[in-house]
């Protein structure tokens, strides 16, 4: 017995309808089966499908919290018309893989594609955090090419030791290095341990995972100033929820990674990425997605980029401070603001809008964080530089 009302033919040329709304036998099977877990006809009548990939694992520490993120981005899809499904994907977490994550990052990518291509899925919602799950998931993604926006889960807030902000990673070897040569206690590292990791996120340092975070904002393919959003504040919260209502409009207004993802974006992401003094990483990661999307790139492209782009980010390992100060003095934005002529401000974003409307009325609360062009934190060409030798030529 079901107090379903009976279902409709829609006419409909989503991609999910293809599934949905198949005539006779295909149909009856494919709603069937979802029917189980208590989806009823709206699920099926032709408003957009969204796959919400995520990347949660408790053994990848930086996206323990994404499965409160998605049930989040799940209220932002149902609020803008679309119906959303979970589904999981490799998590990747390079605090814990032995001996690396980037051995699997290309394998998370195949992942994440498959599981795009293979579903009735209209748009995706990708969910990451640490180092790899970011470019592997926007690999994939942007393989398959349909409309795709990323959340990150956000950095840690800053560690609080003895007074002192602490940095993930950094501050490992700084304290590794203090207690040998006894400058602190064994309970003084054991209180460390505590005080760097004191929320949900990921590293708050520029490390790899932030980097990545602000790349993709760079790239245009997250709502403009998400990336550096701490994990725990409300408002990374909020942006999840925006996300899942945008990418309801994105499979309206057919915005694919393809029409995003261009050469102007990859630049700008270079550029971004030296004015950070962001992680080498980051060189490796972006190849590999230009590769994805046949926007020829090259090692030289990265320093032909950045000859004349300067730091204007005082952040750890390279400077002082940390991704939650960051986000108080402007973030991402900001930085692009500052870097002025140096990016390409006409091409679009995950938000139908330019770079320049993404940006306009950006301000800094903080000139000791995020510095100005006459007045960097280092020198142009100091944040990116490509060394060639005999042991690797290319």
């Amino acid at each position: 017995m079901t107090t379903d009302r009976p279902l409709e033919p829609v006419a409909s040329d989503r991609r999910s309808q293809a599934w949905f709304a198949a005539p006779g036998r295909n149909g009856f099977l494919h709603r069937s089966w979802l029917r189980n877990q208590g989806h009823t006809d709206e699920a099926f009548d032709g408003r957009p499908v969204i796959g919400i990939v995520n990347t949660w694992s408790e053994l990848a520490p930086c996206n323990g919290h994404l499965r409160q993120l998605a049930e989040v981005v799940k209220r932002g899809v149902l609020m803008a018309g679309g119906y959303p499904f979970e589904v999981p994907a490799m998590s990747l977490g390079e605090t814990l893989v032995r001996p690396t994550a980037m051995l699997y990052r290309n394998l998370l990518a195949m992942v994440a594609e498959e599981t795009i291509r293979s579903n009735p899925l209209d748009g995706v919602v990708l969910l990451s955090g640490c180092d790899k799950t970011t470019p592997g998931l926007l690999m994939g993604a942007a393989s398959v090419d349909l409309p795709a926006i990323m959340v990150t889960g956000g950095p840690m807030l800053n560690g609080k030791f003895q007074g002192r902000d602490i940095g993930s990673g950094t501050a490992v070897w700084q304290l590794g290095e203090e207690l040998r040569a006894g400058r602190i206690t064994e309970a003084d590292f054991a209180e460390a341990e505590v005080c760097m990791s004191r929320s949900p996120g990921h590293c708050m340092t520029m490390g790899t995972a932030s980097t990545m975070a602000c790349l993709v904002e760079g790239l245009g393919m997250t709502l403009p100033g998400a990336a550096a959003i701490p994990a725990p504040d409300s408002r990374r919260v909020a942006t999840a929820q925006r996300a899942g209502q945008r990418i309801v409009a994105m499979v309206e207004e057919d915005l694919r990674p393809s029409r995003i993802l261009t050469r102007e974006a990859f630049d700008n992401a270079i550029r971004l990425n030296a004015a950070l003094s962001g992680s080498t990483n980051a060189v490796v990661h972006l190849l590999a997605l230009a590769g994805r999307v046949g926007v020829p790139l090259d090692l030289r492209d990265f320093q032909a980029l950045t000859d004349d782009v300067p730091v204007l980010a005082d952040l750890v390992p390279s400077g002082r401070f940390l991704m939650e100060d960051f986000f108080y003095a402007g973030g991402v934005p900001q930085v692009l603001a500052e870097l002025g002529d140096l990016v390409h401000t006409g091409h679009v974003t995950v938000t139908g809008r330019t770079v320049a409307d993404d940006i306009a009325g950006t301000r800094c609360w903080n000139r000791a964080v995020i510095a100005t062009r006459d007045a960097p934190v280092q020198p142009a060409g100091s944040g990116t530089r490509v060394l060639w030798g005999s042991l690797c030529p290319e």
